[in-house]
């Protein structure tokens, strides 16, 4: 088995990519070990001293470090344990337990009418087809939180490699609210939630 990784736009984490499917839809963020219970290969992950974030994405998964550990010595075992786990055929989740960490397949379902639903199906279709694939390539996602009809302001969530990344808020800006604003002009801005 060869596993590639990819640096993100994060210095803090990197992507690895096994040559399979990790989710296959959908995604998970884990961001203690606390949560990490639900899936083995997360589990493992956050036994091995520096790591302190597991995301899981359709095809590749990242890892986050703490500041004062160095990817030289975390990438080995890291790589060691996704190796082992995806050789073993054991399930990417303990039993029946999926719900141990901040899981999504879709965006959030609230309620709108009217024209108010018509700008959040074009915001989430937006998100879905140009916005997402992209941030998938650096190793996260970005999900749909809500839309405030007063503001124009649309709520995002950020997670994998994008959380907590240095360059998040020039992505938030430069990229995705630009990109709402011009094709959904009832955007007037976009926010991160955590």
């Amino acid at each position: 088995m060869f596993i590639q990784t990819e640096p993100t736009p994060n210095p803090e984490v990197l992507k690895f990519l096994p040559g399979r499917d990790v989710m296959g839809e959908g995604t998970r963020d884990f961001r203690d070990a606390e949560a990490a219970v639900a899936s083995t290969l997360a589990g493992e992950l956050f036994s091995i001293e520096g790591v302190d974030r597991v995301f899981f994405g359709p095809d590749f998964l990242t890892v986050g470090k703490t500041a004062d550990h160095d990817w030289s010595h975390l990438k080995a075992p890291i790589l060691a344990a996704i190796m082992d786990h995806f050789t073993s055929g054991l399930p990417l989740f303990a039993g029946a337990d999926a719900l141990g960490g901040d899981q999504s397949v879709g965006h959030d379902e609230g309620v709108y009418e009217g024209e108010t639903a018509q700008i959040v199906a074009e915001i989430k279709d937006l998100l879905d087809t140009r916005i997402r694939p992209a941030v998938a390539q650096d190793g996260g996602d970005i999900l749909f939180n809500r839309f405030d009809v007063a503001t124009g302001v649309v709520y995002l969530n950020m997670r994998g490699a994008c959380s907590g990344c240095p360059s998040s808020s020039a992505t938030l800006k430069a990229g995705v609210e630009n990109m709402l604003k011009h094709y959904v002009p009832e955007v007037t801005g976009v926010e991160q939630t955590l």
